[in-house]
């Protein structure tokens, strides 16, 4: 089986075309393949496929083999990898994922042939509680005081295609992200558990960020998470409304909130890591 490691901002996966590859696992095959002692090495697997709705197919499945519904750091990867290997000769993409279709608009960069960034339409941040979902903190989750692990924390919660928990801090850089982070994911609120972000403020316009992703644990960067820490950011006042940069371990990634429409952008950079093919 061909494979393809790519990351953006450091948020790594696995990818299999699925259009010319037969996975019968996709599950073993993701915590096998993600594994970083054993295996390759990923914050998990993405397969890319056929789709009847859209362009192309993306399915996601994180390092412990549970199945995510979007990743925005993923989707940019799956237009690099189409659009490279001679797919698609298109450079606005509808690929469909877990959580509906999602457009991507590819840039070269004045680089024929070779995708370097890529803008992804995320779609509309989700703030009411039960579709996130979120159970007994009331209607609405915004800027509420939560205490976690015997401290306080304030926290809004939003999806952008899956569950996300925004939690505010004085200093990303010293904060025991494996023990709260875990603490976060496994609340009894969250039913289908729950990505966290970290963030601090930087200036109007940029925030720092640390994610705990739900299966993976810390990563590197997370696109919707980085999408979801801007929005709530913006609505809560602590950045100017526009474009936010995120400030990750992996880079830096960029989110405008187009209110009027209130549609979510994500720019960032797709790079290929290596290829190989698995021993059968």
């Amino acid at each position: 089986m061909r494979f393809t490691k790519m990351q953006g901002c450091g948020n790594d996966y696995i990818y299999v075309n699925a259009m010319e590859e037969r996975v019968e696992s996709p599950v073993r095959l993701a915590k096998q393949l993600s594994d970083r002692h054993f295996g390759i090495g990923a914050d998990g697997l993405i397969l890319i496929g056929a789709s009847k709705t859209a362009d192309f197919s993306m399915e996601m499945y994180n390092a412990d083999g549970s199945k995510g519904a979007m990743c925005g750091n993923g989707i940019r990867c799956v237009g690099k990898y189409v659009y490279e290997r001679g797919l698609t000769r298109k450079t606005t993409l509808t690929i469909e994922t877990g959580s509906g279709n999602r457009v991507i608009h590819l840039q070269t960069e004045g680089k024929p042939g070779e995708v370097t960034r890529v803008t992804v339409e995320m779609g509309t941040p989700e703030f009411r509680a039960a579709q996130i979902p979120v159970l007994s903190l009331g209607e609405y989750v915004l800027e509420q005081k939560i205490t976690v692990g015997g401290k306080p924390y304030t926290m809004t919660c939003l999806s952008m295609g899956n569950p996300h928990a925004v939690v505010w801090t004085e200093n990303v850089e010293n904060l025991p992200i494996s023990e709260i982070g875990s603490a976060f994911e496994h609340l009894s609120c969250f039913p289908d558990r729950i990505n966290t972000e970290f963030i601090q403020n930087v200036d109007q316009h940029t925030i720092k960020m640390r994610v705990w992703e739900r299966g993976s644990g810390e990563t590197l960067s997370c696109g919707t998470g980085a999408c979801a820490a801007a929005v709530a950011a913006m609505l809560s006042g602590h950045v100017c409304e526009g474009e936010t940069a995120v400030e990750l371990r992996g880079g830096t990634l960029f989110v405008t909130w187009d209110r009027t429409k209130n549609k979510v952008f994500l720019t960032g950079p797709a790079e290929t890591v290596f290829e190989g093919t698995l021993a059968e």
